[in-house]
C-alpha cells in the first residue's frame, strides 16, 4: 500500500503520480517523518502544513521515510546485508524515482563498513513484476505438479454479473457468534442446477452462491453441510495434533498426587488445656480443607504451572473440584472487566484483571461463594536447561498479582465487599524449600498446614509439574516419528506458555493446523537421550556445547526461563528437518525484543523456514491474519513439496545437526 499512499497523498495536492519525483526533486528541504502507520503519517502530513511545508517538500519526505517505512516498520529487517548484496526492486511504485532514489540511498547507506557493496536493481517491467512470478508459478504448477486449471476463461468471465447481499438475512446461526456474512450471487454462462437448500436470500436462475464468512461453517446455509465441513475440521485436528490447545487444556485437569496430609489431631479431654485448645483450632483449620472453593486466574504462567498449585492442594486433601478456574479469554470477558485497569502493560498481563473480575462476578454467588481468589506471583521455575544463569519469570508477570490487587481495592475493596480474601502469594518455585515455606506462611494458618505438610505438599506439586510435562515430551516424540515417517512438517510455536490462549494468540495456531501441520509447542519437544543425541549428539562430541540442553553457545544472557526456552527451542528446530518455526509474541514484551535477531538467525542461517506474529494485543485483526496464514500456507507446501522430493527409504533414522550446514544444501 505504499505506492498507493504516495499516489493519494499527491492528488491531494492535485499533483499527478507521474509528476511525483519531479515536484521531490524540486525541494531544497524536506520534513523528517517518523515511520510507521499510514494513519499517523497523514496527520504527521497535517501538522507539517501547519507549519508552513509545502507540497513539494512533503512529497520529498514521504518517499525519504518510504524505505524506513518497509524496512525497519513491516518487515523489521535492520541488518540488509544479511540478505545478501543484490537487491531487486520491484512493483509500480519503483516507477516514482524519488521513491528508487529513497531505496537506493537506503539500502547503501546500511552497507556502510560492510566490505561488499549493495548492488540495487529496478525490475525492467517493475510495474508487472508480480503478474510475471505468478505466471512462472502457474506454469511450474502445471509441469512439474501436474496441476490442471479451474479457471472458467476471459470469455466467461467477461460475461460474468453478479449482486452482493449483506444484511440480518445472511447472519450466520451456526455457533453463539452470530456473525454477519456476505452473499455473492454471481450469475454465469454455464447453467447450474437449482439450489434446495432453504434461504432467506433466495437464488434466482442460473445463480452460484459465494459466501464470505469468518469461519469454515459460515460458507454454507445448509446444517447439514455445515456439520460435514465441522467433522472434517475434526478430522483434520485428530490427524494433525495442536499440541498448544492440548496442553491449554491438560494444564488444567486433574492431577495424581499422593495424599500427604497429616492425621487431624484427637482433641483428648486428657490432655493439657493449652495443648487441647491447639488441637481443636488446628482440626477445625484442617476441616476448612473440604469446605473451601479457590478461585484462581487462568492467566500467564498458570498454563505451564496449574498442575503444582493442582498438586499441592489435592494433595492436602482439598477437592479437586474445590479449584475453580476463571473462564477461558474471550473478548467478552476482556471488555467486561478491563474497565478497571490503570497501567498498560502487555496484553497478557492486562487480562489479569478481567480474569479476577470474572472470578468475582461470576464464578462467585450466594448459593456457590468463593472462599478465596488465588494469584501467586511466581518469581522463578524449575528449568531443564543448562548453562543459564537463572530461571526467573518476567517481572511484569510476576507482578501482575500486585496490580490486579490495586485495580480491585484502589477506590473500594471489592474483594471485601465480596467477602473473598485474596492470596497473592510470592513463590520461588525453583527452591523446593522456600517455596513450601512461602505457601505455609500463607496457608497453614487458614487450612491448619504445618511446615512439614507443606514440604510434603510442595514436593508433591512439583511431581504433579515434572509429569505433567512428560506427557507433553511423550505427544511430542509421537508426533515428531509420524513426521519423520512421512516426510511431512510440524510447526514449533516459539511462545511463552501464555500464547497457548486462544483468546491470546488470536486463533493463529487452529489455522495452521487446519491446513494439515501439527503443532508442537516449546514443552512439547521431547528431551530424551536418542532424540537429543541425534540432534546435538555431534556438536557435544565436538566440544562446542557442553550439553544438548545448553544455551550459552548463543544466549549469554539468561536469566528468563521462558525467554531460554524460546532460544533452546529455536535450536532444536533448527537441527530437525521436518520442522518450521512460527514465534509469537505480545506487544511491549521486554523480554522477547532482544532476542527476536537471536532466534530468527538460529532458525533462518539452518535454511529452516522461520514466520512471526508479534505486538499481539487484544484487537484481532481477523482479515490481516488470514492473508498471513494463507501466505505461510503456501511456502510451507512449496517446502513440503522440496522435502517429500528429498525423502529416501532408509533403514534407520539419520543424525541432525549444524555441523552439517544448511539443510536445503544437503537435499
Amino acid at each position: 500500500g505504499n505506492g498507493y499512499f504516495l499516489q493519494s497523498t499527491a492528488e491531494t495536492f492535485g499533483i499527478d503520480i507521474r509528476d511525483y519525483a519531479d515536484n521531490a526533486f524540486s525541494a531544497e528541504a524536506m520534513p523528517q517523518f517518523g515511520y510507521g502507520c499510514a494513519v499517523f503519517m497523514q496527520s504527521d502530513i497535517v501538522d507539517f502544513q501547519r507549519q508552513g511545508w509545502q507540497p513539494p517538500e512533503i512529497l520529498a519526505g514521504l518517499a525519504a521515510v518510504l524505505p524506513k517505512n518497509i524496512w525497519l516498520y513491516v518487515s523489521q529487517i535492520p541488518n540488509l546485508p544479511k540478505l545478501g548484496s543484490t537487491f531487486i526492486l520491484q512493483g509500480g511504485t519503483q516507477h516514482n524515482l524519488a521513491a528508487v532514489k529513497s531505496q537506493v540511498d537506503f539500502i547503501q547507506s546500511r552497507f556502510e563498513g560492510v566490505p561488499e557493496e549493495a548492488r540495487v536493481i529496478v525490475h525492467p517491467h517493475c510495474g508487472e513484476s508480480g503478474a510475471i512470478g505468478c505466471a512462472m508459478e502457474a506454469h511450474r504448477l502445471v509441469t512439474e505438479r501436474g496441476h490442471q486449471t479451474s479457471f472458467i476463461g476471459l470469455e466467461a468471465v467477461r460475461q460474468i454479473e453478479y449482486r452482493s447481499t449483506r444484511n440480518e438475512d445472511t447472519r450466520c446461526y451456526f455457533c453463539k457468534n452470530n456473525c454477519l456474512r456476505t452473499f455473492i450471487d454471481v450469475q454465469t454462462p454455464t447453467p447450474t442446477p437449482p439450489s434446495k437448500v432453504k434461504s432467506k436470500v433466495p437464488l434466482e436462475a442460473g445463480e452460484q452462491r459465494l459466501i464470505i464468512a469468518t469461519c469454515e461453517k459460515g460458507e454454507v446455509e445448509d446444517v447439514d453441510e455445515m456439520r460435514a465441513i465441522k467433522k472434517g475440521i475434526d478430522d483434520v485436528k485428530k490427524r494433525y495434533p495442536n499440541m498448544a490447545a492440548i496442553s491449554a487444556k491438560r494444564v488444567f485437569g486433574k492431577v495424581k498426587v499422593e495424599r500427604v496430609a497429616d492425621e487431624a489431631p484427637a482433641a483428648s479431654r486428657w490432655s493439657l488445656p493449652g495443648k487441647r485448645a491447639r488441637d481443636m483450632a488446628r482440626r477445625e483449620a484442617m476441616e476448612r480443607r473440604q469446605k473451601v472453593r479457590i478461585g484462581i486466574p487462568r492467566v500467564l504462567n498458570m498454563y505451564s504451572l496449574a498442575p503444582f498449585v493442582s498438586g499441592y492442594f489435592s494433595s492436602l486433601g482439598v477437592p479437586a473440584s474445590a479449584l475453580v478456574w476463571s473462564d477461558e479469554t474471550s473478548e467478552e470477558l476482556y471488555k467486561e472487566g478491563a474497565k478497571r485497569g490503570s497501567v498498560d502493560p502487555c496484553f497478557p498481563s492486562k487480562i489479569g484483571i478481567p480474569h479476577v473480575h470474572n472470578l468475582l462476578f461470576h464464578k462467585h454467588s450466594p448459593e456457590r461463594p468463593l472462599t478465596h481468589i488465588f494469584f501467586p506471583c511466581v518469581d522463578s521455575f524449575p528449568t531443564f536447561l543448562h548453562g543459564v544463569e537463572d530461571s526467573r519469570a518476567c517481572p511484569t508477570v510476576c507482578s501482575t498479582p500486585e496490580a490486579t490487587h490495586a485495580a480491585f481495592t484502589k477506590e473500594e475493596d471489592v474483594f471485601a465487599k465480596h467477602g473473598v480474601p485474596y492470596k497473592k502469594t510470592f513463590l520461588k518455585l525453583d527452591h523446593e524449600r522456600l517455596a513450601a515455606q512461602q505457601m505455609y506462611e500463607d496457608w497453614g494458618a487458614e487450612l491448619g498446614i504445618t511446615p512439614q505438610e507443606s514440604m510434603r505438599a510442595t514436593r508433591e506439586g512439583l511431581r504433579a509439574l515434572e509429569a505433567y510435562a512428560e506427557s507433553l515430551r511423550d505427544d511430542g516424540k509421537a508426533i515428531l516419528q509420524e513426521l519423520e515417517e512421512d516426510a511431512r512438517l510440524g510447526v514449533v510455536l516459539l511462545a511463552r506458555p501464555y500464547h497457548n490462549d486462544p483468546g491470546v494468540n488470536h486463533e493463529i495456531l487452529d489455522e495452521l493446523q487446519k491446513l494439515g501441520y501439527p503443532i508442537l509447542t516449546q514443552d512439547s519437544l521431547p528431551t530424551d537421550d536418542e532424540t537429543l543425541d541425534r540432534l546435538f549428539g555431534d556438536e557435544v562430541a565436538r566440544g562446542e556445547i557442553e550439553s544438548p540442553l545448553a544455551i550459552d553457545d548463543v544466549w549469554k544472557n539468561s536469566y528468563s526461563d521462558n525467554t531460554s526456552r524460546k532460544v533452546w527451542a529455536a535450536k532444536f528446530v533448527a537441527r530437525h528437518p521436518n520442522l518450521v518455526a512460527l514465534e509469537l509474541s505480545s506487544f511491549k514484551c521486554g523480554h522477547d525484543a532482544p532476542i527476536y535477531t537471536v532466534v530468527e538467525e538460529i532458525v533462518e542461517y539452518s535454511g529452516t523456514p522461520y514466520f512471526c506474529f508479534k505486538d499481539i494485543d487484544e484487537n484481532k485483526p481477523s482479515g490481516s491474519i488470514k492473508i498471513r496464514i494463507e501466505t505461510i500456507g503456501y511456502f510451507l507446501r512449496r517446502y513440503a513439496e522440496r522435502l517429500q522430493d528429498a525423502a529416501r527409504p532408509t533403514t534407520s533414522l539419520p543424525r541432525y545437526g549444524a555441523a552439517a550446514g544448511s539443510r536445503v544444501a544437503r537435499r
